[in-house]
């Protein structure tokens, strides 16, 4: 099945979600959900994602705990994606939108790159998912917030770089690393503190587990190790190479050394 013709004035180009608006398959979206203040649904959400530059690209991690209210509804929920090859995204805020406007996001970009005949450049990227966001704007008004993180390697620059975002769709390159979400203060204060330049993969995949961990130990809504079902945060790295997902093993190494030093330090990292 072919891409359907437009007139010129009508062409939607290479945005995917304008060509769904134009298509005559396209169904209309109902409109913002009026709640009542008094008896909002409880939501799932998601909490802490982390992304640092190291010498080779950026590492970018996220916690599994999904929360609604003081209960924990996922133990295992997956908050850090590809976005293409060279790229990737993490959530933070109402966990079915977040999940949705990623899948959207990586269709937007495997689209454009059909159609246009190459890859968006990182800052094109950045500012998609910026619209995006902003979109979802009439949402996040009514408590379904989606603030994502945005992290990929630059083709044409040779280096990693980091984006994170607010509420409006704003869109801010950051030097180094970038923490948010629940946890994210004390994340980020971690990854302040242990981050240097010509920082290597095994360093930097340390300090993000670190970051989550230190993150877990203060903030209730961060998921932590956990060491009996087996469920690990989620690391990934984004490198000329491209995307890779790091081992469940890897990352279980790496808790393992953390702890013990824990333990070795009587509680103290």
């Amino acid at each position: 099945m072919g891409l359907p013709l437009f007139p010129p004035g009508d062409d939607p180009g290479p945005s995917f979600a304008a060509l769904i608006r134009r298509s005559e398959l396209f169904h209309p979206v109902p409109g913002p959900v009026e709640f009542d203040r008094g008896a909002v649904p409880a939501v799932a959400h998601g909490t802490t994602v982390v992304a640092l530059r190291f010498a080779d690209g950026v590492v970018m991690a996220g916690d599994r705990r999904a929360t609604e209210g003081n209960i924990i509804a996922h133990r295992a929920m997956e908050k850090v994606f590809p976005a293409d090859r060279h790229s990737a995204v993490a959530i933070a805020g109402a966990a079915g939108p977040a999940v949705e406007m990623v899948k959207l996001f990586q269709t937007q970009l495997e689209h454009y790159e059909k159609v246009e005949g190459v890859a968006l450049s990182l800052e094109g990227k950045a500012n998609q998912l910026g619209q995006m966001v902003r979109e979802h704007l009439p949402m996040a008004m009514q408590g379904l917030v989606v603030v994502p993180l945005f992290a990929g390697y630059d083709l044409a620059r040779s280096m990693g770089r980091i984006y994170s975002y607010d509420v409006t769709g704003g869109h801010y390159e950051e030097a180094d690393h970038a923490a948010t979400g629940s946890g994210g203060r004390d994340a980020r204060t971690t990854i302040k503190l242990g981050w240097h330049p010509g920082l290597g993969r095994d360093e930097g995949i340390e300090l993000a587990v670190r970051a989550l961990y230190e993150a877990a130990d203060e903030d209730s809504a961060t998921g932590g190790p956990d060491l009996i079902r087996g469920i690990f945060p989620m690391v990934a790295t984004v490198t000329v190479e491209g995307y890779d997902t790091v081992s469940d093993t890897e990352v279980a190494e790496r808790f393992g050394v953390l702890l013990e030093r824990r333990r070795a330090g009587g509680g103290q990292s």
